[in-house]
């Protein structure tokens, strides 16, 4: 396994036009860059630091920066980076679907050292949702590959647990949490330890590495309400529709080189539902990896922290971007 590197940074503010700057950060191409510039966008909850990290190896942009490829992160509002300066914070997956990623790309786009000016849009989690929202409400949005990890635009069996979590919209919506990445750092090892099958629908002790947790929880960011309801609300439909357009029915129009990265013991986005976009979009060139087997059973957040992630995950990902 290559040694991680110390990853270089360059740190962009970006007015998304609603009072918040968004941030976006880019990792230059290690050699002569090639391709196209990656855009890595996080799921619900989270900010994008998880990318940039790995307990016991390069990280997910090392790996992909490596190969010649200049990878951008984002955090949308809400998230990381991001910084409100007059904006409000009644926003939901609309917002940061069209409006954030429409900044984000536009930036990256203006500031790019790659040799073409399309992006690739890696999602992760919701981050996918958020993508395929993207292009089907911005039709002339200048992305060329989608990647969904651990992704989902249709729901199709939801584990119990989240029916449960969801089954109100309008309870989803009241919840306000704080604090949740403090909560995460004393909780994630006390799970770990005493109760490894509540904590083994997200991250699996067995296939993952949890010795670095303080580390780890640095990607945790506190639940918004509103997207809390929305998320609900696309539960109960099962289809995802955003500012009027249905994205599911959206996908067999799509024509984006695409890859499906599915975690084979998800107990989040189940493998039913993260399979799900490969099965409906349009894409003549499309390819599915599943990760994970009875050994090396790989949760959620497994896919960007597993041991092995650098030649399971990253490395088929790398040879996808530079080959479509």
């Amino acid at each position: 396994m290559p040694e991680p590197t110390r990853l270089t940074r360059h740190v962009h503010l970006v007015d998304n036009g609603a009072g918040w700057r968004l941030g976006v950060v880019r990792h230059p191409a290690r050699g002569e860059a090639r391709g196209r510039p990656v855009l890595v966008v996080p799921g619900y909850g989270m900010n994008a630091y998880i990318f940039g990290f790995h307990p016991r190896g390069p990280s997910l942009v090392e790996c992909l920066t490596a190969r010649g490829l200049e990878v951008w992160t984002v955090d949308l509002r809400g998230q990381g980076r991001s910084v409100r300066s007059h904006g409000k914070d009644d926003y939901g997956m609309a917002e940061l679907a069209v409006d954030d990623l429409r900044a984000a790309i536009a930036h990256i786009l203006a500031h790019t050292r790659a040799p073409v000016r399309r992006v690739d849009l890696v999602g992760c989690s919701l981050g996918a949702a958020l993508g395929f929202a993207h292009v089907a409400c911005v039709p002339d949005a200048p992305i060329h590959a989608l990647v969904a990890m651990a992704g989902l635009v249709t729901w199709k069996n939801p584990r119990p647990f989240v029916r449960l979590a969801l089954g109100s919209p309008r309870l989803a919506g009241m919840v306000r949490m704080k604090n949740t990445r403090m909560l995460a750092r004393v909780g994630l090892p006390v799970l770990a330890r005493l109760a490894p099958s509540l904590l083994g629908v997200y991250l699996n002790e067995r296939s993952t590495d949890l010795s670095q947790a303080s580390r780890l929880v640095q990607t945790v960011e506190d639940p918004h309400p509103i997207i809390n309801r929305e998320i609900a609300e696309w539960l109960a439909r099962e289809e995802l529709v955003v500012r009027g357009v249905n994205v599911s029915r959206k996908l067999p129009e799509l024509r984006h080189p695409f890859l499906c990265v599915v975690a084979s013991q998800d107990g989040i986005v189940t493998p039913d539902t993260a399979r799900l976009p490969f099965e409906q979009i349009g894409s003549p060139v499309k390819r599915m990896l599943e990760v994970g087997d009875a050994e090396t059973p790989i949760a959620h957040a497994d896919l960007f922290v597993c041991n092995g992630a650098q030649e399971r995950v990253f490395a088929p990902l790398g040879d996808f971007l530079l080959e479509v």
